[in-house]
């Protein structure tokens, strides 16, 4: 069983890491392996049966993937005024600039034409917006695009999110248009109505406590509440988990309810009370999933309890593996495209290795010490994965979790879900039950901000190569095998990879280049053999967003960089300063530079003036821009860096226009000739002026632009200009993030969307 499932997912899995889905011919090839088995002898179908589910996997997988992708939004729509008509599907998120939210939509016209409507679809309603509610049903004016993420090194998939959402499209109500609404209950989404009424209840009812966000998120799964800094420290602490609503608050509020009827149930001659507690437990799970609104992560955790509880009720005594495994296989069946969530791997890794960990050494000790040994044996063995997903593990995670588990499992949410269940019916008691519920929560908050303050983040960070994660897992299962295994030592040594082996850097004398795709901003990477230098910052994307928290950081510690030694912010404009103060705060900078004595963070700046260089590994650093005699003059202030070997170089142009671009003709054309342009202001055409262009001469142009952004950059004149000088032009929007490779002897260029490719992508 264990083994057959293992090769299932594997399957699944293999389909998932495909830069493009095989064609169905290609797929007859499989077809004879589902029968594999039966072609061997009864006693030998053992070796075949994984091959043949491996198979079946992989064909599975891709008939879900194949029906998803069906659905979406013709690239002719993309950007056209569009009426949509459909029902509000989810509790919306507002904050200070717009509502988001989810339509699962009915109707789609476009010049009074009906066409096929894409499913649900995610918008955003700029203020001012009307409340709206979930199950009422809208007529509203739009504009969509096709699912389109950034893609950069070490940042998080979007477009594999929209997909694993099975979101097709996504867009905004175009402002000052005609929006109607077609009825306040379209008697559709109930659960959802449901739940968000007992959002807005929990909201009036926490007030304005700073850990009010938590109360739905505990009881309801919404975590839009939580803010940035309360992240940062769950995440700091590997508590994080603790406000998922997932297989631990599921499984616990379920085997809670599993103790009390059995210890307490009035009939058992009517019904044996085992049985009478799995069905309570199971429901108790069920109506707990109900109210996080069935998410992805809270049906993992009802499936994992279904299966023990029904095997409970069948009197059957299975192996906890066997049960893992039937709940694995039951997630895999319903919903393939699990495996593209970081949860799917860290739920079952956790319970996979508290089995494997503590099946055969449960020794002597009270439960604190076995509880404890819990925690080391779940931060060891998940140690890998959050090392290659998140860059990141807590150490100290087994401390912060040791009394946080229980505190939050056995009284903070119960307190929470007896809050939640009072609301509607006595609000008096509710806001009293609430009120212990946040006491205890602070509690939890002076805790885990104790833990925090003993490690400082750097040393919690850890970039992974992904194929260190088998080793690594070998060595943790060599490690943690039961007492008696042979030289359980040797296990450290397949851990050495993961631990030692960073990411590959240039060489001396080479650099890479990498122009990050933050959308519509600019920020640049520059890496050489021993030094590193970020030039701007990328833009702010709202209020508790920007491209350095969502892109420079996690790409800093994918590529195992834990200093700055020179910041250059080429203008204080927020598309090139928005993430400075992420920056900032991420890891320490040895020396800025900018066009203004006072950037936009506040901090002290050199300023940056022609004449200024530096030679690092072999790597020349030229600043040909601003004169020492001017003042800053916002885009045509902006520090124009050359950054050269003897193979070629790049210029970084910021957002100079036209007369910044002839002071720098007038002053030294000769040293503008570079093999790679950074366009300036993102291929406005008040840049790029004709002798600008004719005396850089590049071979190669790089926009920095979002996709299908509204000024329409780069602009199509700018463009047919490069063309028409023999420059090849790329832009971020399509190619992702872009590095230019300097080597020994060659000047070689790079597209992280391509590299990281995946069937999903939409271009």
């Amino acid at each position: 069983m264990v083994a057959g499932t293992l090769a299932f997912l594997f399957g699944i899995a293999v389909l998932q890491v495909q830069a493009e889905l095989p064609a169905a011919p290609w797929l007859a090839a499989l077809l004879p392996l589902l029968v594999l088995p039966w072609l061997f002898p009864r006693s030998r179908r053992w070796a075949a049966r994984p091959v043949a589910l491996a198979a079946a996997g992989f064909l599975w997988a891709w008939f879900s993937a194949t029906t998803v992708l069906q659905q979406h939004l013709p690239a002719a729509l993309e950007g056209e005024d569009l009426v949509l008509e459909g029902v509000v599907a989810g509790i919306p998120e507002t904050d200070t600039q717009r509502t988001r939210f989810l339509l699962e939509t009915s109707r789609l016209l476009h010049d009074g034409a009906e066409l096929p409507p894409p499913g649900r679809v995610r918008l955003a309603w700029y203020a001012p917006a009307p409340p709206l509610q979930a199950g009422e049903r809208w007529r509203l004016q739009v504009r969509l695009k096709r699912p389109h993420g950034m893609v950069n090194p070490g940042s998080f998939d979007y477009e594999g999110w929209l997909y694993q959402q099975r979101l097709r499209a996504t867009g905004y109500v175009r402002p000052g248009t005609e929006t109607v609404r077609l009825a306040q209950d379209s008697g559709d989404f109930p659960l959802q109505r449901l739940r968000q009424q007992l959002y807005e209840k929990l909201t009036v009812l926490a007030g304005e406590h700073p850990l009010g966000g938590m109360l739905a998120a505990l009881a309801l799964g919404e975590r839009q509440g939580i803010t940035p800094a309360q992240w940062q420290l769950l995440r700091a602490t590997g508590t994080n988990h603790l406000v998922a609503i997932s297989g631990l608050h599921i499984g616990i509020v379920a085997g809670l309810l599993f103790f009390l009827v059995r210890r307490f149930w009035p009939w058992p001659e009517r019904l044996p009370s085992p049985k009478a507690a799995a069905l309570a437990a199971l429901f108790a799970a069920l109506l707990y999933a109900a109210l996080a609104g069935f998410s992805i992560p809270t049906r993992r955790a009802l499936i994992m309890v279904a299966v023990a509880m029904l095997a409970l009720l069948g009197q059957r005594t299975p192996r906890p593996s066997r049960v893992l495994a039937l709940a694995l296989l039951a997630v895999l069946l319903l919903d393939p495209l699990a495996v593209l969530a970081p949860g799917f791997w860290l739920s079952f890794g956790a319970v996979a290795v508290i089995l494997y960990g503590m099946g055969a050494r449960l020794g002597s000790g009270g439960w604190w010490w076995r509880w404890g040994r819990v925690q080391l044996l779940v931060a060891a063995g998940l140690a890998p994965l959050l090392a290659v997903w998140f860059q990141q593990v807590p150490l100290v995670a087994p401390l912060a979790n040791l009394p946080a588990v229980p505190w939050v499992s056995l009284v903070v949410v119960p307190l929470v879900l007896l809050g939640t269940a009072l609301a509607p019916v006595l609000p008096g008691a509710a806001a009293g039950v609430l009120h212990l519920a946040l006491l205890a929560l602070d509690g939890l908050w002076w805790w885990l901000e104790f833990c925090a303050g003993l490690a400082p983040p750097e040393w919690s960070v850890l970039a992974a190569a992904p194929w260190t994660v088998v080793p690594a897992v070998l060595g943790l299962a060599w490690l943690l095998a039961p007492r008696g295994w042979p030289a359980r030592w040797l296990g450290l040594f397949w851990l050495l990879p993961m631990l030692l082996v960073q990411p590959p850097g240039p060489a001396p004398g080479e650099a890479a280049v990498t122009v990050l795709d933050v959308g519509q901003g600019l920020a640049v990477l520059v890496r050489t053999a021993g030094h590193v230098l970020l030039y701007d910052t990328g833009p702010r994307y709202g209020p508790d967003a920007d491209a350095g928290a969502m892109v420079i950081v996690p790409l800093l510690r994918h590529f195992g960089i834990d200093r700055i030694d020179t910041l250059i912010l080429s203008h204080g404009d927020t598309d090139h300063a928005g993430g400075l103060a992420t920056v900032l705060a991420a890891l320490p900078v040895g020396r800025t530079l900018s066009s203004s004595a006072e950037p936009a963070a506040g901090i002290d700046a050199e300023i940056c003036r022609r004449g200024q260089g530096w030679r690092w590994d072999g790597i020349d650093f030229e600043l040909l821009y601003p004169p020492q005699d001017t003042a800053s003059r916002g885009n045509d202030g902006s520090c124009v860096l050359r950054v050269s070997n003897s193979a070629g170089s790049v210029l970084l142009s910021g957002d100079i226009e036209a007369a910044a671009e002839g002071e720098l003709l007038a002053f030294a054309p000769e040293r503008l000739r570079s093999d790679v342009l950074v366009a300036p202001h993102h291929g406005s055409r008040t840049s790029s002026s004709p002798p600008f262009v004719t005396a850089v001469a590049a071979r190669h142009v790089l926009f920095s632009v979002g996709y299908r952004n509204r000024y329409g950059f780069p602009h199509p004149a700018v463009a047919a200009r490069y063309s028409s000088a023999g420059t090849e032009s790329h832009t971020t929007a399509a190619e992702g993030a872009i590095t230019v490779r300097l080597t020994a002897d060659s000047v070689v260029l790079e597209s992280w969307r391509q590299q990281a490719r995946r069937y999903w992508f939409s271009d």
